[in-house]
């Protein structure tokens, strides 16, 4: 896979909630064109809430919106606040909308999991962070700590491209704003894509391609990573020719079964001096990682078999020192002061019980990608919705 690599971006790096959603909801509100929005999950509080009067403003003041929701994820979003967009011209889609069977979600995997807005087809936000308050610090023990980058420049064309695609099943009328391709900044960039079509493995060969070219340094920080056995091979052979390997990985989950998973790789990474660090402020819920003194990636990808094998998903790749530096900087931060270091002795300890559990673990990130390639194809589907609300709830799919 060759990329397009773009010249003459600019690229900001947003820390959480706190960062994030006062500059993608001005944006928004500056928006004079078009506002195109995919994400995983929008849930009816403070955030969503203020999503949905930012996007309805700029409904009716003649932008074109168009946002598409995966359907697991923003399953449970009520009618009535669906309604109040669709009837002041925000158009909502639900990507590949399920009904539920027992009362339970069907539609587990093949996820829409990116999290991409563009604002006139010249400044776009891309990272791990979905629309809910469970983003910003004063949620409580169990807020997200996470990532995002605000970027313009030419590499805005291909964040835009990619969401046209996207949607183009669903989108109405001939309107198309023309991309601005006229450089910003002193940045490269660009846009990586997994999908279930064309781009099955290019998140995970980018990830493996800069692995092994590392000479210096590799950080990861990634909240879900359960990778296949070529990257757990690259990060381990990277840290036997001296490269210094720094995983930081989730130490207090939203999901436990998420870290008891991932430290059945541990005794695999830590035999090599892979560093490993439990982050405990917080749940991790970050995607991001930096190669020596230049690569850096931030995006919705994670380093597990949802993400890599079956998920829609969008990362930035970026060529830049002073970013790379900034990132750098914080992770080390992280790591220093808010997490606490897994040692090999550590991990040794009851291993006679937990030792056949590690060799299920391991083998299964080592079959795993052959395993998911006998399982079906997914078929892309989205849906534009005309909510409807009644004492029964529950939406009422349109036509398109």
């Amino acid at each position: 896979m060759t990329l397009s690599w773009t010249e003459g971006n600019t690229v900001q790096l947003l820390i959480n909630g706190e960062e994030f959603y006062p500059r993608v909801f001005e944006a928004m509100g500056e928006a004079q064109e078009e506002i195109l929005l995919e994400t995983f999950i929008i849930f009816d509080d403070k955030v969503g809430q203020q999503l949905q009067r930012v996007l309805i403003e700029a409904a009716q003041r003649g932008v074109r919106v168009e946002l598409v929701a995966d359907g697991y994820g923003t399953g449970e979003l009520p009618d009535a606040f669906i309604a109040a967009m669709t009837e002041a011209g925000v158009r909502f889609h639900a990507f590949d909308p399920q009904p539920k069977v027992a009362g339970l979600r069907t539609n587990l995997f093949h996820r829409l999991h990116r999290k991409i807005v563009v604002i006139d087809a010249e400044r776009a936000f891309i990272g791990g962070i979905n629309y809910s308050a469970d983003h910003l610090g004063d949620f409580g023990p169990m807020a997200k700590q996470d990532y995002a980058v605000e970027v313009t420049g030419p590499v805005v064309a291909q964040v835009h491209a990619s969401s046209i695609r996207l949607m183009k099943p669903v989108l109405a009328g001939p309107k198309r704003v023309k991309p601005v391709t006229k450089p910003a900044g002193s940045v490269r960039a660009v846009l990586v894509e997994r999908d279930n079509r064309k781009h099955r493995n290019d998140i995970e060969e980018q990830y493996l391609q800069a692995i092994r070219s590392a000479r210096k340094r590799i950080i990861i920080a990634n909240a879900y990573f359960f990778p296949g056995y070529r990257l757990l091979r690259e990060l381990r052979n990277a840290s036997r020719r001296g490269i210094e390997v720094t995983l930081i990985l989730q130490g207090q989950p939203d999901m436990r079964w998420v870290r008891a998973l991932s430290r059945l790789l541990y005794n695999y990474l830590l035999r090599d001096n892979v560093q490993i660090h439990e982050y405990c402020q917080r749940p991790l819920h970050g995607k991001v990682a930096l190669v020596d003194d230049e690569w850096s990636t931030v995006g919705s990808s994670n380093l597990d078999p949802l993400s890599l094998a079956f998920n829609l998903e969008a990362n930035l790749l970026i060529k830049d020192r002073a970013f790379n530096q900034q990132l750098y900087e914080h992770l080390s931060q992280l790591a220093g002061n808010h997490c606490k270091t897994v040692t090999l002795e550590r991990m040794i300890r009851g291993y006679w019980w937990r030792a056949p559990l590690i060799f299920a673990g391991f083998h299964l990130t080592r079959y795993f990608p052959r395993i998911a390639g006998v399982l079906p194809a997914h078929r892309q589907r989205l849906k534009s919705l005309q909510p409807e609300v009644s004492t029964q709830g529950g939406l009422r799919e349109g036509n398109t």
